[in-house]
């Protein structure tokens, strides 16, 4: 028997369902697909990342005996040459987004596919209502779940160590040059190995339901990029978090962020339309001002935390969680711009960008999705900032020019356009007018859709 590897967001050798279900004759490969690739700009931090994690994962593989092969081309090209060299199969771990699906369905129709969860502790299937539906809001989902998240330790898949490495040409590997990018310096914690990290959680942990609210202060975890590539998978993640000294209560807050995650591949799977449209049928008469928008991207929209929330993820890549609340909040009630929009530009930027999240995310802000924020909720950027940030430790670094302002007045609406010696933009639509705005449209889509 001879099979196909193909890694792709499970860039690891430990808990791994392919090698654990390899047999005989292998060859791992991985492809830096030109269709995902050609969408990045060459400056992408992403595509560095998923560089250095390869080649680690290449020198992994070496060690138990085994090689990767590394392509820069589409899956397509790839399969249909290597159809013809006796492949009886191609393991490899499963994805729900658009794109994956099709990609998937026209490889498999060149050599047969054998996919497996392994990106997430569950299976979409695996969890219905008694009806056979779908459950739509989180914690009966939750619920449900509660003899896994209850128990102490997860299965993991044990490698196969009687695998045979196939005679191939391992040795060429495309520099990033080659693909058309740039090398990258990374945030610090991406130069961590997920171990690392999560020694380092283990000392936070207790603090971590209160801390990580407050977005000046470093108190997450920092795992969800590697989380999204694989270089740890959940079920070993889920593992470690229970092993650590923490009271239980502690720990399981962690454990229940990991649902959410589990929650909006669930929503994907199961509404696969929710990536391109609202999956509450309401119709809402968005604003199109391209200019707004963009004042926004840039961050420049004269309200001192989402410009610096914004500036920071156009510098970085990263976004703090209540922020991305925040700014999306912002994004698709004040300023009543199609969540769409926001999603996509997250999309070509977030380091751990991951379709079934942001898009659950992005349309829980915008009281379109599952189990999402109620409509008439919408954050006020100002009291959001004075209540965890009161000093404005965020906001000043990133925005120097505010660096000497008094954090009331940063906190305060139109505060800082009230200093005449700063030079800072006017605020697009006011808090209170937008907010109202806001509000009397989502009621007018929410009721003409009954």
């Amino acid at each position: 028997m001879k099979q196909v590897l193909w890694f792709r967001r499970d860039l690891r050798i430990n808990d791994s369902a392919i090698l654990a279900n390899a047999k005989d004759e292998v060859l791992p490969i991985f492809i830096f697909d030109k269709n995902i690739l050609d969408k990045f700009s060459k400056d992408d931090k992403r595509v560095t990342f998923i560089y250095k994690s390869v080649l680690q994962l290449k020198e992994d593989l070496k060690e138990i005996g085994l090689d990767l092969a590394i392509f820069y081309s589409t899956p397509i090209e790839i399969f249909e040459t290597l159809k013809n060299q006796g492949f009886d199969s191609i393991l490899c771990s499963i994805d729900f987004d658009n794109y994956a699906k099709k990609r998937d369905e026209e490889i498999n129709k060149i050599i047969p596919m054998q996919t497996f969860t392994d990106s997430f502790i569950t299976h979409p299937n695996n969890c219905l209502k008694k009806d056979n539906t779908p459950y739509k809001v989180f914690t009966p989902y939750y619920k449900s779940l509660e003899f896994i998240w209850e128990s102490e330790s997860l299965v993991l898949f044990e490698r196969n160590k009687n695998l045979k490495k196939i005679e191939f040409d391992y040795d060429f590997i495309p520099t990033l040059e080659d693909m058309g990018f740039n090398e990258q310096k990374l945030p610090e914690f991406l130069e961590k190995s997920a171990d690392e990290l999560i020694n380092e959680f283990s000392l936070k942990i207790s603090e971590y339901q209160e801390g990580r609210d407050f977005f000046y202060k470093n108190a997450t975890s920092n795992l969800a990029v590697h989380l999204r590539f694989g270089l740890i998978s959940p079920r070993e993640l889920f593992n470690k978090i229970k092993k650590m000294r923490a009271i239980k209560s502690q720990k399981d807050f962690y454990i229940r962020e990991l649902f959410w995650r589990e929650f909006y591949n669930y929503i994907l799977f199961h509404f696969p339309k929710s990536e391109f449209e609202n999956l509450n049928d309401i119709k809402v008469n968005w604003n199109k001002d391209e200019t707004i928008f963009q004042k926004w991207c840039e961050g420049n929209t004269g309200v001192p935390l989402i410009d610096a929330a914004m500036r920071y993820f156009n510098l970085t890549g990263t976004m703090h969680n209540r922020l991305r609340m925040i700014v999306s909040s912002y994004l698709t009630k004040n300023l009543l711009i199609d969540w769409k929009k926001g999603e996509e530009y997250f999309a070509s930027k977030l380091l751990d960008y991951e379709a079934s999240s942001n898009i659950g995310s992005w349309q829980w802000a915008a009281s379109t999705g599952a189990d999402a924020v109620p409509y008439f909720r919408v954050f006020n950027p100002y009291l959001q900032s004075a209540k965890f940030d009161k000093e404005a430790v965020f906001i000043k670094s990133v925005i120097p020019e505010l660096k000497d302002v008094n954090a009331k007045l940063i906190h305060s609406e139109n505060g800082v356009q009230s200093n005449i010696f700063l030079d800072y933009p006017k605020q697009l639509v006011s808090i209170e007018y937008s907010r109202n705005r806001a509000i009397e449209e989502f009621k007018r889509a929410n009721n003409e859709k009954y």
